[in-house]
């Protein structure tokens, strides 16, 4: 019932006899319609079974984190695969589901000559070529559901980036907190939570003026964007309070990111105020079996707060 155009741009595969293992590189691209494609009828009947079944699920969500969480989850029993990887780049959206392997097949998903993204998936062993038909013709089951995510997206990020600041604001933050627990807890992943307080942030305004101090919380925030990965969300939650949702992550590797950018910070320059200096403290936690929402803010924020209490510009996790 439903099929979809899928043309090989580039597909190489080499095979290194001394290990026996191959490598297979495919670009394709797709748009949302049959193509003329040689299917079993046992297979094709079965296709635009699953394309259906697919479909209506991917249909209950507008989150794009969500809607492709769903995707990976009902490709399982049809491919073998090891990880996922979406991104938009555009949207500066990324999903990062699973491990990454050698093996690999990448697909741009287009609308109308519209970009969607690029999404590849991941396997310890060659894609089989049945495989790789089933996946481009469910592949169309994610189109016009990825498409209206988008839209949803763009509508979304108006009503909640902070203006001063360009991230997302406090509004939708409670919300993402707990979608990424319960992908993390979905698809048995790690999850941390790092919050950020801008060091003597009042001092700042007081000897330097509210536009100085609006000038740091610029260049804090874009120190940060600059430093997180895509799949990232940034928040500012406070005045001079920032949070960063780390998804697929250990508790080790996001200390070391909260050093980064805490050392990135220390090194900011502020034009004319060549006297001006800022630090920020950072407590970092990771998500734990029973938490909620609030029991793993509340362990972020134990940890920040003993940060400030230790001294300032340090970062300290639990």
């Amino acid at each position: 019932m439903f099929a979809l155009a899928a043309r090989v741009l580039n597909q190489e595969r080499k095979e290194n006899m001394a290990t026996q293992t191959q490598t297979v590189s495919g670009d394709r691209d797709i748009a949302p319609f049959r193509a003329n494609q040689e299917v079993e009828p046992a297979l094709a009947a079965r296709l635009d079974h699953r394309v259906l079944e697919l479909g209506r699920q991917l249909q209950t969500t507008l989150e794009v984190r969500e809607l492709i969480s769903l995707f990976a989850e009902g490709i399982n029993q049809d491919i073998n695969y090891r990880g996922l990887h979406f991104q938009n780049k555009a949207e500066d959206i990324e999903v990062s589901i699973g491990r990454r392997s050698a093996h690999k097949c990448t697909y741009r998903l287009t609308i109308e000559d519209n970009s969607l993204g690029e999404l590849t998936l991941f396997s310890r062993a060659p894609f089989k070529d049945e495989e790789l038909v089933i996946l481009e013709n469910i592949l169309c089951a994610l189109v016009y559901p990825l498409r209206n995510a988008m839209l949803y997206h763009s509508a979304l990020q108006t009503a909640l980036m902070d203006p001063l600041t360009g991230i997302n604001n406090r509004a939708g933050m409670d919300t993402a907190i707990k979608r990424e627990i319960e992908l993390a807890r979905r698809h048995k992943s790690s999850m941390c939570i790092m919050l950020l307080d801008i060091d003597h942030f009042k001092a700042i305004n007081d000897n330097f003026g509210h536009a100085c101090g609006d000038f740091v919380l610029q260049a804090v925030a874009q120190c940060m964007k600059e430093t997180v990965r895509c799949s990232d969300m940034l928040f500012r939650f406070g005045g001079e309070e920032f949070l960063i949702l780390l998804s697929c992550t250990e508790v080790e590797g996001a200390r070391l990111l909260a050093e980064r950018i805490r050392q990135k910070i220390e090194t900011l320059t502020f034009g004319a105020h060549k006297d001006l200096k800022a630090t920020a403290s950072l407590g970092v936690t990771a998500l734990r079996k029973n938490d909620t929402p609030e029991t793993l803010f509340k362990r972020a924020d134990a940890a920040l707060y003993k940060a400030k209490k230790s001294g300032r510009n340090q970062v300290i996790s639990k």
